[in-house]
């Protein structure tokens, strides 16, 4: 019965992430969400109070797997450089809906209030700024990186990595290797280096 009841919620969640992400909130019903998700209405409600807390699960659900996932990338072996590349990968190479469900926090933040929305800027700053800025502080301990504040540096690396993913860059850069090769020669040896480089290649 709880196995049952554990794969129902998963299934909820899952068709609420999908919805959320094709729609905006307030176009999400309840009765949408069930009839995804092969459920009753009822079978919604037994699980989550309302469509909010929906939300709310979903998405700490969503951080709480990319936190682990970009963990790997935080402990291994390695210089900046190459966590970077590992923790930049594993998300480029995340099902696009698992991928793109973070974007719906920076949507959607303002749904929330108070506690709520506090929990839920923390769970995204443990999950992806948080980890980048302990790789970063490692390099930069390390005498790879020149001093700097590691916080603000991070967010710029996730700022870069999420234009990445934008439709223009896709037209650009449409594999996961160009986009990932164009990040970290971007934030690493920057843009004049990067026109450099693609001048010299076309000279040869």
């Amino acid at each position: 019965m709880q196995q049952r009841s554990t794969v129902t919620r998963t299934r909820i969640l899952d068709a609420a992430r999908d919805l959320f992400l094709a729609r905006s909130f307030a176009e999400v019903t309840i009765d949408q969400v069930a009839a995804a998700a092969d459920t009753t209405k009822g079978g919604v409600y037994y699980h989550f109070e309302s469509k909010e807390d929906l939300y709310m699960a979903m998405l700490l659900r969503d951080l709480e797997e990319k936190k682990e996932l970009f963990r790997q990338a935080v402990e291994m072996e390695g210089s900046c450089r190459q966590r970077l590349h590992r923790l930049t990968l594993d998300y480029f190479r995340l099902p696009r809906g698992k991928r793109e469900a973070i974007t719906l926090l920076r949507r959607d933040v303002n749904l929330f209030t108070g506690e709520a929305r506090t929990r839920l800027v923390r769970a995204y700053q443990r999950a992806l700024p948080g980890q980048v800025e302990a790789i970063l502080c490692a390099g930069i301990d390390a005498g790879e990186i020149a001093p700097c504040d590691a916080r603000l540096l991070s967010w710029s690396f996730v700022a870069l990595v999420e234009v990445s993913l934008s439709p223009h860059a896709g037209r650009i850069f449409p594999g996961v290797e160009a986009k990932l090769e164009h990040v970290m020669q971007l934030f690493f040896e920057g843009a004049a280096q990067e026109a450099a480089q693609s001048k010299g290649r076309k000279a040869s």
